[in-house]
């Protein structure tokens, strides 16, 4: 089964929202103009946000990588 890398960035995020209209499952509203990735580990290296998810989540996750104006969020397949 194969397994994907979320990755989002938060500084990059506007607060649109388009990705948790799709995706409430892996994304929440933060309340103060930015949404948080749910179960994420932020990565000190990049400074960004990092969600490993497996094949039954790819779909709704590309579709909020898709929504999102900004490309925050970066969805890549890993091996």
């Amino acid at each position: 089964m194969a397994k994907y890398k979320v990755t989002f960035d938060k500084v990059a995020c506007i607060g649109a929202l388009a990705c948790l209209a799709v995706d409430d499952l892996h994304w929440k509203d933060e309340n103060n103009g930015k949404v948080d990735l749910k179960n994420a580990t932020y990565n000190e290296t990049t400074n960004k946000w990092e969600l490993i998810i497996g094949e039954e989540d790819y779909e709704r996750m590309k579709e909020s990588a898709d929504v999102c104006p900004v490309t925050a969020i970066i969805v890549e397949k890993i091996e």
